[in-house]
C-alpha cells in the first residue's frame, strides 16, 4: 500500500448495503401495498410490485419469499401508518391513550385515533376480505388481523378494567371495542352514509362512554 492513499472503509461499505437493502425493502412494502389496494391482491403480481419499486424480481423473492408475507408486511406499514419498527400499543399516540386516567377521556381520545386509523385500514380490510374466498393467503391475513385487534383490544380493555371505573365485565369491553374498530363501521357510515370524519369520532366517543363508564351511584345520563 502506498503512503498516503486512503484506507478502504469496509464498515462505511456495508453500512452504504445496509441502508440501500432497507431503502429497497420500504419501496417493495409500500408498492405492495399500493398495488394491493388498486389491483386487488390476487391481480397485483410480485413482477408488478417489482417493476413499481423499482428493483428486480430477484430481489422481492429475496427480501421477503413470496406475495403471502408481502401482504402481511403491508398490512404492517397499514395499521401502523409508516413502517416504523414499532410496537403498535408502543407508539406514542396509542400510549398516550393507555396513560389517560379518567376512562371517559381516554374512550373520547380512543373514539379519535380509532376514526383516524380507519382511514387507513378500512380499505386494506375490504380488500383482504374481497380476496380471502377465493386465496388462502388472504383467508390467513383475514384471520390475522382480527387476532391482532383482539390482542390489542384485549390489552385496552384490562387497563381498563384497572381504572375501577368501567360499568361492565372485562371482557364485554374488550369484545365492544373489537367490534367496532376494523374500520368498516367507520366505512359504512362515513363511506356509504356520507357522515363526516368529526361526527363520527364524537358519536363513538359518546357511544363508549355511554356504554362502559360506571357512573356514580345515583347519577344517570340525561335523555337528550
Amino acid at each position: 500500500m502506498k503512503e498516503g492513499r486512503p484506507v478502504k472503509r469496509r464498515g462505511y461499505d456495508s453500512s452504504r448495503r445496509r441502508a440501500q437493502a432497507a431503502e429497497n425493502r420500504s419501496a417493495i412494502v409500500r408498492s405492495a401495498r399500493d398495488l394491493f389496494l388498486e389491483r386487488g391482491y390476487g391481480s397485483a403480481t410480485v413482477a408488478d410490485i417489482a417493476r413499481t419499486a423499482g428493483v428486480s424480481v430477484e430481489t422481492v423473492y429475496a427480501a421477503f419469499g413470496n406475495k403471502a408475507t408481502l401482504l402481511h408486511k403491508a398490512w404492517d406499514i397499514t395499521v401502523g401508518g409508516d413502517d416504523a419498527d414499532i410496537l403498535f400499543h408502543e407508539r406514542p399516540e396509542v400510549r398516550a391513550i393507555r396513560g389517560e386516567p379518567d376512562l371517559a377521556r381516554r374512550l373520547v381520545l380512543h373514539a379519535a385515533f380509532a376514526t383516524k386509523t380507519a382511514q387507513r385500514i378500512a380499505p386494506f380490510q375490504l380488500m383482504v376480505q374481497s380476496a380471502a374466498g377465493a386465496d388462502p393467503s388472504a383467508a390467513t391475513m383475514l384471520a390475522e388481523m382480527g387476532r391482532q385487534r383482539l390482542a390489542g383490544m384485549t390489552l385496552m380493555a384490562s387497563e381498563v378494567a384497572a381504572t375501577g371505573q368501567l360499568a361492565v365485565p372485562e371482557d364485554h369491553c374488550r369484545d365492544i371495542l373489537w367490534s367496532m374498530t376494523d374500520g368498516m363501521l367507520w366505512h359504512r357510515l362515513v363511506n356509504e352514509r356520507g357522515w363526516s370524519n368529526e361526527h363520527f369520532a364524537e358519536w363513538l366517543g359518546d357511544l363508549w362512554v355511554h356504554l362502559l363508564v360506571r357512573r356514580p351511584e345515583g347519577e344517570h345520563f340525561e335523555e337528550e
